[in-house]
């Protein structure tokens, strides 16, 4: 049996039901790699592959939690709480946690309350949950045991007939050489495999430590200025790049921003929920910035 229940041999791989309420067919490849990539291009293709998530998005980024005095923990608290009176769907778009790591019968002590709080909030509305330099490390928590879609670098979600991209931003927006080699090293398989090993005493530990260095750590405003001026530019040529999407949202350089650059065509940092509450409401039409109250 193949991937997405298919075979791996030739032949032809059944999908279905489509979001159309039709079953896809696929002729496919001999090999199963060419099968993979094959259906990998296929699938990005077809709707029935996005993550549909209603029509009224709440957006929050960069919420540091455990970096912080336990009132911004409880704020976010009291908003997840809101989140079905404020839209139908949640996407946290990385950084949620200053730290997080999923080992596999560990969770990080300083997540708990508001791993609970997603575990409740995710039984009233869908939850899509993307990593950041902080926090991208989940393993199969969030999915298996939480039911929440997951993604460690980005995905695409739809909000009514609009598609929306979802990246933390990471990667992109850093000039130094050193901010481009942390993001390099921390994202590798190998430096994955290495942390599961350790104890999860020393694993917390040395992320105590490396915090300053996990995060972005050019902290000048002008230098974050010029971050966010680049992430606004390699939003606009993403979707010059890709007629499909509709929406390009990121966080990371915790500056909110909203900038349509043709009609339905639009860019949105919902900026940090660390610095006052800030969060954004997305439907197929608009994008706006908006702020918790305390």
């Amino acid at each position: 049996m193949g991937r997405f229940g298919g075979t791996a041999g030739g032949g032809t791989t059944r999908f279905g039901p489509g979001g159309n309420g039709k079953s896809f067919n696929y002729a496919g490849p001999a090999s199963e790699s060419q099968t993979w990539h094959t259906l990998a291009a296929y699938a990005e293709e077809s709707l029935f592959f996005r993550t549909v998530l209603g029509h009224q998005l709440v957006i929050v980024s960069d919420a540091h939690i455990g970096r912080h005095h336990t009132a911004i923990e409880e704020r976010f608290l009291a908003f997840l709480e809101s989140v079905p009176d404020l839209g139908d769907s949640l996407l946290i778009n990385g950084d949620l946690f200053d730290f997080w790591f999923s080992w596999t019968r560990v969770i990080p002590r300083t997540g708990f309350h508001v791993a609970a709080a997603l575990a409740s909030l995710r039984k009233r509305v869908p939850i899509v949950m993307i990593g950041g330099n902080h926090d991208r490390w989940g393993g199969t928590f969030w999915k298996e045991d939480l039911d929440i879609d997951f993604h460690p670098m980005e995905t695409t979600v739809q909000v009514g007939d609009r598609r929306v991209l979802a990246i933390h931003g990471d990667g992109i927006t850093e000039s130094h050489w050193s901010a481009k080699l942390m993001h390099l090293i921390t994202r590798h398989r190998a430096t994955i495999a290495v942390y599961e090993a350790l104890h999860p005493n020393i694993g917390l530990w040395i992320a105590d430590r490396l915090g300053h260095e996990l995060g972005n750590t050019e902290r000048e405003q002008q230098i974050l200025d010029r971050a966010a001026i680049r992430q606004r530019a390699w939003a606009e040529a993403e979707l010059q790049r890709r007629p499909d999407v509709g929406l390009v949202v990121m966080g990371h350089t915790h500056r909110p921003a909203v900038a349509e650059f043709a009609p339905g065509r639009s860019y949105l940092n919902p900026g940090a929920w660390m610095d006052g509450g800030c969060y954004a409401i997305v439907t197929a039409t608009d994008a706006a910035l908006r702020q918790f109250p305390i």
